[in-house]
């Protein structure tokens, strides 16, 4: 019996069209993850701002979702604040914040071998950059009395890897309070913020990761009960869900995408 390929399955499914009107920023939209869910909120009828520090890449989703284009380095206050600015601007509100930019470089590996600019490094794009975007977000949400806020944690953020990556667990594991906190703090001025959880995705981040040591590929893929690792185009659909009023009472939690890692004790042969 062979298994169904989930991007024909996804493509041959119908799409909702459940955030038409509704303006979605995306940071690190140019590839993977970003591109799989610029495109899946725009088919949902969504206005998609895609941000990016690469310039040709942004351009391209931009113009493969009929979106408008910001050229950012999320780690700068005043670009995010630019960003945001700008797609209220251009359509007239901020309705889903979709803050998933970040970076798992070679050099970021066991606390014992790690430098301290690898960690500060990891740290800024993959966590300081959420609460830069969340801060800039959330005052045209509050004027709004509605937003969804889906910040890009990891299923590592629960749970330990001995084939570390000390710098990237650490920054998860912040996104992924903050996001719990935020949740509480703005829930009844009509605002969720939840923390997506993504198992190892089939992306060109992860693809150059394993491609250097295929070793730790093999040690994570024989965890995953699916067998497979995600495709981006099963993680963009779990965000449209929470970017929807279809997750309406769905707030300050980690929304694990992970094909059954973090559930498994023993996998299947």
């Amino acid at each position: 019996m062979t298994q169904a390929n989930p991007e024909d399955t996804a493509a041959a499914a119908p799409v909702c069209r459940r955030l038409i009107g509704r303006t979605a920023v995306i940071t690190g939209a140019g590839s993977g993850i970003g591109l799989a869910t610029a495109r899946r909120l725009a088919d949902e009828g969504a206005h998609v701002v895609c941000a990016d520090l690469d310039e040709r890449t942004g351009k391209a989703a931009a113009e493969a979702v009929g979106g408008t284009f910001v050229h950012a380095d999320v780690t700068s206050p005043e670009q995010v604040e630019a960003l945001f600015r700008t797609a209220n601007d251009t359509y007239g509100s901020v309705d889903i914040a979709f803050n998933n930019a970040g970076i798992s470089p070679p050099d970021d590996d066991s606390i014992l071998t790690t430098g301290l600019e690898a960690w500060k490094r990891v740290q800024e794009v993959n966590l300081t950059s959420v609460y830069l975007c969340c801060k800039a977000a959330l005052p045209y949400m509050r004027a709004q009395g509605r937003g969804s806020i889906i910040n890009t944690a990891s299923f590592v953020a629960r749970m330990g890897a001995a084939t570390s990556q000390i710098s990237y667990t650490a920054s998860k594991g912040g996104v992924l309070a903050m996001s719990r906190e935020l949740g509480v703090q703005f829930a009844r001025e009509g605002i969720r913020v939840n923390a997506l959880c993504p198992g190892p995705v089939n992306t060109p981040l992860l693809r150059e990761l394993f491609a250097k040591d295929p070793e730790r590929a093999a040690r994570r893929l024989v965890h995953i009960p699916l067998g497979r690792f995600a495709e981006a185009t099963e993680i963009a659909a779990a965000v449209a869900f929470l970017a929807s009023d279809d997750s309406s009472f769905v707030n300050a939690t980690d929304f694990l995408v992970d094909g059954g890692i973090s559930g498994a004790y023993v996998t299947p042969l």
